[in-house]
């Protein structure tokens, strides 16, 4: 009874009690959770009642408590803070888990009774449901459809391996990114190579390299996208080159870390499991399951959006030529490396605009107090305290406790700011506890985000684009805070997936709104607020480099859909690692994204979205949310923008619900109507 996870948390929130657990805890931890939940599984299937909302589908929302407990703070850890003992942990967990959910969605018995429980709707006997138990049945019945449990034995046995196979595959996949990322990061012997970095950021990256012992040399770390933050700053033109190169050179350099059969493996396994289930794609069976519907649905979108943002992009270049020319390292074609130099170099031209300017006034501190904190109190009345008395599951990592402004709990909220080698890239919301209140349980979220840390006593200084990532990944915190619903299933950001970035893209309207960023963007030496002139040059200047924008992003986005529309007897057909930069060439060029100075936002061998991330066929979701983001920045727009009137009708009709709503009627609900496309359209620039 030592293990930390076999009782409920006492600590305020059932914070999980990271000072106690070990690494030592979690195998057992599972172990006892796999055995726990299948017995209670087991006792529902002989319950000689007839199935009932309350005996069957109630039950199985109370059952896998001790392994939803491990599995929280496991994953939280494994993303965050991963250490030789968990990765190589995660790899034997990888295979049982999926073995366990299959022992769960595909057990006939259990499927006959969620279907007899599903064929009452409607029926006299079911007028009691609330519409959230409504929508609870369904939603089991479909996954579990959708899953196989409708399958003959013998092709539940092959699913059943398929299942493992990937979940294996998948893990690999993330295993082998991380460390590549970490090999390939790009080592600098002079300072005089940084020219063009302010002291703060050079001190950074001195700080790095001390960390690997590379005293007296600057690491340049590589971020989860192509490229880097760094390139729209350095002069030094050989080293923007490295940088790129190394970044783009991720999981395709052969020996242990290379991707490309992993990613064809995959890809291969995913197309053959569709066939499984009757889907002619792994494109077609995930968004079935989604609010898009179909594939067509995405190509339809994906499609309209392409070749304008093509041709911005190619109107952008023509722009960065003219710039360029004036430069004697210059050789007259911009490549991948230029992009974002040049780019900053036209705004300074046409606008009078420097991002760089902007970092002063962007001290980490008031952004997220004074800006991110200040928003959700305008808009939702919630209240931040840091509580300095509860411990995180490392030291940089901070807890917040959240309460509505009449002082009712909300729930805590973890912010894990700085980048480290344990912690995968990117920027991304945990659940540590999910809300529900069938089982009593307040929210626990966490934030991560890799922003470099600074020499001690230097202040965090935050790029724009790394102000925006705060408000975004805040804005998936918000949903997990403040949804209330009753079954843990419906928890928080438990929504579909082509609908969960949208409360988080809506958030990031806030950090330009005129009263918040007045309220944070200080000088962090003298406390000058940002001057207008700047901020209106920051406006002026944000149309430019968005086709560059879009492109990036939609080549990644179609890339995704071109590896899952594959039918099993094409995807079989791609056997050579060689074959995976032909495929990728080839699917970008058919789109028209096929332009060499502006890379797709994420290669084939590191595209942990879809090969490690949960959006495998569901990239698309970023634009696909962004339709109702921008119709929904249209509404604040038009209703008098932060006002709480306004924060309370979103929380209420589409934060507040959670996933027990259909998504697009809870939109609809908000709205009053379904999205419009133009909003988008006009901010894309294109129309």
């Amino acid at each position: 009874m030592s293990n930390p996870f076999f009782t409920p948390s006492a600590l305020p929130y059932s914070l999980p009690p990271f000072a106690e657990i070990t690494d030592d805890d979690y195998l057992p931890a599972f172990e006892a959770g796999f055995s726990e939940q299948l017995a209670e599984v087991e006792a529902i299937v002989a319950d000689p009642a007839s199935p009932t909302f309350e005996n069957t589908i109630v039950a199985l929302e109370r059952s896998g408590q001790l392994l939803s407990r491990v599995e929280h703070v496991f994953w939280n850890k494994q993303s965050s803070d991963s250490s030789d003992a968990t990765n190589a942990l995660e790899l034997e967990l990888a295979p049982r888990l999926a073995a366990h959910t299959d022992a769960i969605t595909l057990n006939t018995e259990l499927f006959a009774r969620v279907r007899a429980v599903n064929d009452i709707l409607g029926q006299p006997e079911a007028a009691e449901l609330t519409p959230e138990e409504v929508y609870l049945v369904e939603r089991y019945h479909d996954e579990f459809s959708r899953a196989g449990a409708g399958l003959a034995e013998g092709e539940k046995v092959r699913l059943r391996e398929l299942n493992g196979r990937l979940s294996t595959l998948t893990t690999q996949f993330e295993k082998n990114l991380l460390s590549d990322t970490n090999e390939l990061a790009v080592v600098v012997d002079d300072v005089a190579e940084l020219d063009g970095l302010d002291e703060g950021t050079i001190a950074s990256l001195a700080a790095a390299a001390s960390d690997r012992g590379l005293d007296g040399k600057y690491l340049i770390t590589l971020v989860l996208f192509t490229g880097h933050p760094l390139l729209s700053q350095l002069t030094n033109r050989s080293l923007r080159r490295r940088i790129m190169e190394a970044s783009r050179a991720r999981g395709t350099r052969g020996g242990p870390h290379d991707n490309r059969q992993v990613l064809l493996d995959i890809v291969r396994l995913r197309a053959e499991r569709a066939a499984l289930l009757g889907f002619p794609s792994h494109g077609a069976y995930v968004t079935a399951g989604e609010t898009a519907g179909s594939p067509g649905a995405v190509a339809e979108l994906l499609g309209r959006l392409a070749p304008p943002a093509a041709r911005n992009a190619r109107a952008e270049a023509d722009a960065l030529l003219e710039i360029a020319a004036g430069d004697d390292s210059f050789d007259g074609e911009i490549r991948s490396w230029d992009w974002a130099y040049y780019t900053e170099k036209v705004r300074s031209a046409r606008y009078d605009f420097d991002a760089s300017q902007l970092r002063p006034y962007f001290e980490a501190e008031r952004v997220l107090r004074d800006g991110v904190f200040f928003a959700a109190t305008s808009l939702y009345g919630l209240r931040f305290a840091e509580r300095t008395d509860l411990v995180a599951y490392h030291p940089d990592a901070r807890v917040f406790e959240v309460t509505d402004d009449d002082g009712s709990p909300v729930g805590l909220f973890v912010l894990d700011l700085y980048t480290r080698d344990s912690k995968r890239g990117g920027a991304w919301m945990n659940p540590v506890v999910s809300e529900s209140a069938l089982l009593g349980h307040i929210p626990v979220v966490v934030n991560n985000l890799n922003v470099p840390k600074p020499p001690a006593g230097a202040p965090t200084l935050l790029t724009l684009d790394e102000v925006t990532t705060m408000f975004h990944e805040f804005g998936h915190a918000l949903h997990g805070l403040v949804a209330r619903v009753t079954y843990p299933k419906f928890s928080g950001t438990n929504v579909y997936r082509d609908f969960v970035e949208f409360p988080s893209q809506v958030n990031e309207m806030w950090l330009l709104w005129p009263e918040v960023l007045a309220n944070y963007a200080v000088h962090h030496a003298t406390g000058e607020p940002m001057p207008r002139e700047l901020v209106a040059k920051i406006t002026a200047a944000e149309g430019f480099n968005e086709g560059f924008a879009t492109s990036e992003y939609l080549a990644a986005a179609l890339l995704d859909q071109a590896w899952h529309s594959l039918s099993f007897e094409e995807a079989s057909s791609i056997t050579d690692p060689a074959d995976v930069a032909a495929f990728e060439a080839a699917a970008l060029t058919r789109v028209g994204l096929d332009n060499p100075a502006v890379p797709t936002r994420y290669a084939s061998t590191y595209f942990a979205h879809t090969f490690s991330g949960g959006y495998d066929a569901g990239y698309y979701s970023y634009i696909w949310s962004e339709v109702l983001d921008a119709d929904t920045v249209a509404w604040f727009e038009e209703n008098g923008g932060l006002r709480r009137e306004n924060g309370d009708r979103f929380r209420s009709r589409l934060l507040g619900v959670g996933g027990s709503k259909d998504p697009i009627e809870a939109y609809r609900d908000f709205r009053g109507r379904d999205a419009e496309v133009e909003p988008l359209l006009v901010r894309r620039r294109l129309t």
